[in-house]
């Protein structure tokens, strides 16, 4: 081709030459006249000339454009005859299979992957051949692919929707690899016996109860192949892989319900409590990861199984029984101890509860204000009395002069001023760092004591100095009540008389007036010890009393309920008014007085904005796991979930939607045994 255009170019220039030379002689001799030029030629002769030279100059550019275009036309031929065998080897050896339809869809050529595949969709409708491609026809989106299966080979499949062109890509191999990789990724947890100690006691693991529960352990992580370590006398460390902790999930953790039953009838029944992590590479990563998993299992009552996967929400199986009541009076003595010496070694003292502070919360924090007065430092409760039930505000006004509220109560704002280095925190009631009454002050605070008895979440105040969250309370003013009882101190902490009224308020609100299932004899013996300080019992039945028009309103949120399924009851609040939250949990308390009603669930407007549920249950179903499959959380029979909007047929919907899904996995079939206590 570069020759001959050479040539093409030699040949124009002479040509041009020789016409160029000809003008220049014709012009000299018509000029000068020579040989009588200008009588011998016409101008028709000069006319005739130039139209020769412009045909024999189109003549020749008409013959090279036609060779040109030949020779060009025949190394296209060439180039595209090896550039299409390259380009089919190229499509073999990356298993790559071209389809195209016509406008009916109907296949009309494939390469060589499909007969050497024995794919014979030719004259085939493609969509009937694999539905699932309608999904790029739809979206024509060249970007966009789907991988579909055909036999035991996997494609990922593109849409060239103009030139009606299927591309797919086997990449069978790379999904082999990857589902491999998936479920051999490792697993690690951690798996301990629950009570071990107090029933163990000097007898090691000559324990008969302790031998049946451990050949449960040791048959089932046979059964399952799971690689078991003994980590501790009470703990096992856990090592597996993926695909055995989807056999796992599959199976319910059975593991947890074999092991309920070997120490069912027990004085004190032994259940597990595992915390299991996954989907992180480093191992030692995943080894915190477990044991914070396994931790949160034990803060919420044990009998249940915590999965933490890294970057997610964690999963629960289990916690079918409420918190089993136990108490070590050595350890509650250590505990208080250690909370008055952290009093004791700072400067001063901010006390405060939840949002929406109850009674439960405001008795607690007066049982921390005793223990301060009594070391004469001093202390706060900072409550804001807009985020305070209206009972609880009316408690707080009524039973004290507005001298003891300056000397009791600090408002949030004033109380970031009186923050510093040295300063003691205590948050009681909760452990959620976004439900406590002034959330700045934990951003300010470098010592922060944690008491609460609400089975914990993942949300938790991080890195306290002192954390003690027991589900197996009653209620926060039983854990403060105890702690001041088996305190060492001498002479002993003194309660005021209103102070422990309110406390004794607290215990009656959060139990129920008793009633509740985790009520045992350590919630007896924290009333009588707030008796003996003049907690006076009408004074504080007085304080949880409705008035009148609560009273009608609780009435008429039940009057009209709904039936979703045997046992479990909702009620709808009035959707053009505001209920106070207190009013919504009475009206679910009030639902659980009826007989044959197992749980209730009642929600309402609390603002412009939000929609609150209450829910309840008598220790039979786990209102806690129902309330976290909506976005909340709680305690085992008692539980709240707080919507964000007005929309009073979407929180329907979702509470029958967990209802359906998730009500046979809390209820609890199993009879609680009565609560045991030293």
């Amino acid at each position: 081709m570069e020759k001959y255009l050479q040539r093409l170019r030699t040949a124009a220039f002479i040509i041009i030459l020789i016409q160029l030379v000809f003008i220049i002689v014709f012009c000299i001799f018509y000029f000068a006249n020579l040989f009588n030029m200008q009588e011998v030629m016409d101008s028709i002769f000069v006319i005739f000339g130039a139209l020769l030279f412009v045909f024999v100059d189109s003549l020749f550019v008409w013959f090279a454009i036609i060779k040109v275009e030949k020779i060009r036309q025949q190394s296209d031929l060439k180039a595209a005859e090896v550039l299409g065998s390259d380009i089919q080897a190229a499509y073999n050896f990356a298993m790559i299979g071209l389809a195209v339809v016509n406008d009916d869809n109907i296949v009309i050529w494939t390469n060589d992957l499909f007969k050497d595949r024995n794919i014979n969709i030719i004259d085939s409708n493609i969509y009937e051949w694999h539905p699932e491609l309608r999904m790029l026809y739809d979206v024509q989106d060249e970007k966009q692919t789907i991988k579909i299966k055909d036999g035991n080979r996997q494609y990922e499949v593109k849409y060239l929707g103009e030139a009606g062109l299927f591309i797919f890509k086997d990449n069978t191999d790379y999904e082999e690899m990857f589902q491999y990789s998936k479920e051999q990724a490792p697993v690690v947890g951690l798996l301990t016996i629950d009570n071990y100690s107090d029933v163990v006691g000097t007898e090691e693991d000559f324990n008969d109860t302790i031998s049946k529960v451990k050949n449960v352990i040791f048959q089932y992580a046979k059964d399952m192949g799971i690689l078991l370590r003994r980590y501790r006398n009470d703990t096992y460390f856990i090592l597996t892989n993926y695909v055995t902790l989807e056999k796992m999930k599959k199976d319910k953790f059975s593991l947890v319900d074999k092991v309920r039953e070997e120490g069912k009838g027990e004085d004190i029944p032994l259940t597990l409590s595992i915390g299991i992590a996954h989907d992180f590479p480093d191992v030692v990563k995943l080894a915190d990861l477990a044991e914070e998993a396994l931790s949160i299992a034990m803060s919420r009552g044990g009998d249940q199984v915590a999965i933490s996967k890294y970057g997610s929400d964690m999963e629960f199986f289990g916690g079918k029984t409420e918190a089993q009541e136990k108490r070590n009076r050595v350890k509650v003595r250590v505990l208080a101890d250690s909370l008055i010496s952290l009093i004791n070694a700072s400067s001063n003292v901010l006390i405060m509860g939840h949002v929406t502070a109850d009674m439960d919360a405001l008795g607690a924090c007066l049982g921390i204000k005793s223990i301060c007065d009594r070391f004469e430092k001093q202390s706060r409760v900072v409550f804001d009395l807009k985020k305070t039930e209206y009972k609880t505000r009316a408690a707080i006004t009524s039973c004290f002069s507005r001298d003891e509220l300056e000397k009791i109560m600090i408002s949030p704002k004033e109380a970031e001023s009186k923050i510093n280095h040295n300063t003691l925190v205590v948050v009681v009631d909760v452990h959620q760092p976004t439900r406590v009454m002034a959330p700045e002050l934990l951003d300010k605070a470098t010592k922060i004591v944690v008491i609460d008895h609400h089975r914990r979440t993942e949300d938790i105040i991080e890195a306290p100095v002192f954390n003690h969250i027991d589900p197996s309370a009653s209620s926060a003013s039983e854990l403060i009540a105890e702690f001041i009882h088996f305190a060492s101190i001498n002479p002993h902490i003194e309660i005021p008389p209103m102070y422990a009224t309110i406390m004794l308020s607290g215990i009656f609100l959060d139990s129920g007036y008793f009633r509740s299932k985790n009520v045992g004899i350590r919630t007896f013996e924290a009333c009588t010890f707030l008796k003996e300080f003049g907690a006076d019992n009408a004074k504080a039945d007085d304080l949880l009393k409705d008035d009148y028009e609560e009273h009608m309103m609780v009435n008429k949120i039940i009057s009209n309920i709904s039936t979703p399924y045997p046992g479990v009851v909702y009620a709808i609040a009035n959707p053009d008014q505001i209920f106070d939250d207190a009013t919504l949990a009475k009206a679910a308390n009030a639902l659980l007085q009826v007989k044959s009603i197992n749980a209730s669930f009642v929600f309402g407007r609390i603002n412009n904005k939000d929609i609150k549920m209450s829910c309840r249950s008598d220790g039979t179903i786990n209102t806690q796991l129902l309330a976290e499959k909506m976005g909340g959380g709680g305690h085992f029979t008692v539980a709240a979930v707080k919507f964000s909007t007005q929309d009073f047929a979407s929180v329907e919907e979702t509470l029958k939607n967990v209802l359906s899904n998730f009500l046979t996995l809390a209820r609890n079939d199993i009879p609680i045994e009565d609560d045991k206590g030293e």
